[in-house]
């Protein structure tokens, strides 16, 4: 297997050195400081995927990834390839979060997008609560990392350019809370961690996590 991802990362990082110009050094020196790690990102389409694996190699990293993507042979071999996560969207969430908490113990690097579902504009969408839940009960740091500039991919291509890719890590954090938080506290905890990475990103990106940008943390105990 780990022949097989070296040989896949080659090729794919290759096939994505001509389409996008990523500047990867901070994302992997953050990565290279603390392990493991619990990766929240923001969710714009196909590229951040791809982009993440390659450019955080040898580093293992994976991701949580929607159930249906197996459907396809492909994209069923590439994810197997990086061990990614299938969930299902519909709200079983359980098993997916229990591999997550295996990967972490194993080394590994998990990402998740807390919006679930790619961003039609590129900017912050409303999130899910339940990266709340596997922080809490993975008890790792978490991570917050961002990424602009592949919503211009298609336009890109079009025109015969490479598009410039931006990769954008925050500062590492626990989150605060002994128990089991109920609804309202899950919602202020979930509103600061997308601030942390609405605060990474250009303004008219941040969406409707712009007001918790700047806001205080109660719930974050910050790691640097």
């Amino acid at each position: 297997m780990e022949l097989r991802r070296a040989v896949v990362n080659r090729i794919l990082k290759s096939i994505l050195d001509i389409l996008c110009k990523v500047d990867n050094r901070e994302f992997y020196q953050t990565l290279s400081k603390c392990k493991p790690l619990l990766i929240v990102t923001n969710h714009i389409n196909f590229l951040e995927v791809p982009i993440f694996v390659t450019h955080s190699y040898p580093m293992y990293l994976t991701g949580i990834v929607k159930l249906e993507t197996w459907n396809n042979p492909l994209f069923a071999f590439l994810f197997n390839t990086y061990n990614a996560i299938p969930i299902n969207r519909k709200g079983a969430f359980r098993e997916a979060f229990q591999k997550a908490r295996v990967a972490l113990d194993e080394g590994y690097f998990v990402a998740i997008a807390p919006e679930g579902v790619r961003s039609k504009n590129g900017a912050l969408g409303r999130a899910r609560a339940g990266i709340i839940e596997l922080a809490i009960d993975a008890d790792v740091p978490v991570l917050p990392v961002v990424h602009y500039g592949g919503e211009h991919i298609w336009e890109n291509m079009r025109r015969f350019r490479r598009t410039k890719f931006n990769i954008k890590p925050g500062r590492p954090f626990r989150i605060k809370f002994e128990g089991r938080p109920d609804k309202e506290t899950r919602g202020e905890m979930l509103g600061e961690v997308m601030g942390q990475m609405a605060k990474l990103l250009p303004e008219e990106m941040r969406g409707i996590y712009a007001q918790h940008a700047e806001q205080e943390c109660k719930h974050l105990e910050f790691l640097e």
